[in-house]
């Protein structure tokens, strides 16, 4: 991965620039030194640089005033700044200025290469704008304590050969973060493939996965190569894995196992090296103890696992990604307006169908709405689930909205407020509800 990168060490301790230096050649990265500020400006100018690891605490300019001057003067740079007395403030603040990472003395040499080979990785892709966060970029924005933990297992995992679980409801970007999982290891370079083992039929898969020789059955008119085979020196990403057949599961256990794969009808086997990445929406332990899972499949896949949280958990995010699909299903650069209503609606909905669905419904609100501004008239929400009880009440969404909503306003007294906080949701929703059923509230309806 590091081909002629060129990666620049600022630090005032000899010592340390030669262990960097060091443990930077060790990997094939071509090393600058300096040090201090003002050298390390010189080394700038001087040639083409891909990354700056420097100490924080310098005499003369520090690196926190490098990383100022970078961040203004080559803003595509990444930096790293070192430091033996960091405190958690500090660590933001870097951050904030425009530093992608910072780092506590005495460091890591592996977790270090691993962390500038996923920075080298991303900054191929697009140019690394001082402040961002990619990782963000690539999973659509997400500000939540949930996300913010989810960034920082995959930024710990992905440049390790661990196999990876990646469990969580449909629609919440599993497929999005494998890729991501993928584009930050050390297999980049590699294939990354993705096989649907919730749409494949049974019958299929086997030949879909391992592949078959000529002859091996009806139809099977030339040898076929396998999506395993294919996804050699890369990463293979087996989505909705609780769906394969028993028989299924035992050839995909040997194979991770042994790492060989025998192709239908074929006799000799064939070595595969891919990372392995699974997903599913099921409850895989549960499908153990049902005994529809192997559990020795079960733990093989879990070696690392990846929780990924459903939208409505995270609902301090929604705002941040309904920006980014807007801005990306407008053309003419004139961005829509959510109306109020529908701001906080959104806020209360359950997104049973998760990222996606948000993502679906903003793409038909931009079309249905004809004047800059999305109202609800323009969001296909789905009705309450039917089955589900509501907050703090006896009640239970059994027959129409329109029946339950009515409901609760007779059990208030038809104060709106009253049964607003009875069903859980807002003023403001409780009377779009009331004008869309066309419910009477002066009095009770006949």
């Amino acid at each position: 991965m590091s081909g002629e990168r060129t990666i620049l060490v600022v630090d005032d301790d000899a010592g340390i620039r030669q262990v960097l230096q060091d443990l930077l050649a060790s990997a094939g990265y071509r090393t600058l030194l300096a040090t201090d500020g003002e050298e390390a400006l010189l080394k700038l100018e001087g040639g083409d640089v891909d990354l700056v690891i420097s100490d924080d605490k310098m005499p003369g300019m520090s690196g926190r005033e490098l990383l100022w001057e970078c961040v203004r003067r080559w803003p595509g740079l990444p930096v790293i700044l070192l430091t033996g007395y960091g405190t958690v403030p500090e660590a933001v603040e870097a951050i904030k200025g425009g530093a992608v990472d910072y780092l506590l003395k005495p460091f890591d040499g592996r977790d270090l290469l691993g962390k500038i080979a996923s920075i080298l990785v991303l900054r191929d892709g697009r140019p690394w704008a001082g402040g961002g966060n990619l990782l963000t970029e690539e999973l659509w924005g997400g500000k939540s304590p949930s996300m913010q933990r989810l960034y920082k297992l995959i930024e710990r995992v992905a440049p390790t050969e661990a196999t990876i679980l990646l469990l969580g409801e449909s629609g919440t970007g599993k497929e999005k973060i494998a890729g991501l999982l993928h584009r930050l290891s050390q297999r980049s370079r590699g294939p990354f493939v993705v096989v649907d083992c919730g749409s494949t039929p049974s019958t299929l898969l086997e030949s879909e996965l391992f592949g078959h020789a000529k002859g091996a059955f009806t139809n099977a008119f030339k040898d076929k190569k396998g999506l395993v085979a294919e996804a050699h020196g890369g990463t293979l990403f087996l989505d909705e894995i609780g769906n394969i057949s028993s028989e299924m599961q035992l050839r995909l256990l040997r194979f991770l196992q042994e790492r060989k794969i025998r192709r239908v009808g074929d006799v000799a086997e064939t070595p595969v090296n891919c990372r392995v990445i699974a997903a599913t929406n099921a409850d895989l332990a549960e499908l153990v103890r049902r005994g529809e899972f192997r559990e020795d499949l079960y733990y093989r896949l879990k070696v690392i696992t990846i929780q990924v949280p459903p939208l409505r958990e995270r609902k301090a995010d929604i705002p941040v990604l309904a920006d980014r699909f807007l801005q990306l299903f407008t053309e003419d650069g004139r961005l829509p307006r959510l109306d109020a209503e529908v701001a906080e609606a959104m806020l209360e909905y359950g997104w049973p169908g998760n990222v996606r669905e948000l993502r679906n419904m903003l793409e038909a609100a931009v079309i249905l709405s004809s004047d800059g501004v999305i109202r609800m008239d323009d969001m296909q929400f789905e009705e309450a689930d039917l089955d589900s009880p509501l907050p703090g009440s006896g009640l239970s969404l059994e027959g129409s909205e329109r029946q339950v909503v009515v409901s609760a306003l007779e059990k208030c007294n038809w104060v709106v407020k009253d049964a607003a906080d009875l069903l859980g949701i807002s003023r403001r929703t409780m009377h779009y509800k009331i004008k869309k059923f066309r419910i009477e509230t002066g009095r009770k309806p006949g």
